[in-house]
């Protein structure tokens, strides 16, 4: 089990953030053909309608970056779960699931009923699935201006 993370609202502008965000990025281009690469980048990330939190280690210094993850607001209630992201290293640990009940903590205090997200469909994203269905996530239909894409798996969390 991971130790405790410390979340952070990040303005995506410290170098070790882009720099994280970058290695997300390459690769989403690396593994999806480039019409299915949904990730979004630092500008993007700091658009109206968009919170990104950045995970950190704690208790030690320098502090190392664990993670991101962003919400995206859809519509009233309504939200995407956007560039979560667990480096590497921290893979298997359970960071993964400190940063989800983090993300979902904030949602439910936005006032959000529900969280859809859009994964790939290729071999790379099948932990993520797995790790998103044992969280509650459901398959659904394409959501916002998401279109059907083979590449594309689109799930859903209704929040209680």
């Amino acid at each position: 089990m991971a130790s405790p993370l410390i979340f952070k609202r990040d303005p995506v502008t410290a170098p070790r953030v882009l720099a994280f965000l970058e290695e997300h990025l390459s690769d989403m281009r690396r593994i999806s053909p480039p019409e299915s690469v949904h990730a979004l980048d630092p500008e993007q990330l700091r658009a109206p309608g968009m919170y990104l939190w950045t995970a950190w280690t704690a208790g030690q210094e320098p502090q190392a970056l664990v993670a991101t993850c962003a919400l995206k607001t859809l519509d009233a209630g309504h939200l995407e779960l956007k560039s979560m992201r667990v480096g590497a290293e921290q893979r298997g640990s359970g960071a993964a699931q400190q940063v989800l009940d983090h993300v979902l903590a904030q949602a439910r205090a936005m006032g959000a009923a529900r969280i859809s997200l859009e994964t790939g469909t290729e071999a790379f994203f099948a932990p993520a699935r797995r790790f998103y269905a044992r969280n509650g996530f459901a398959h659904c239909a394409p959501f916002g201006s998401y279109q059907p894409d083979p590449n594309s798996c689109f799930m859903r969390l209704e929040l209680p």
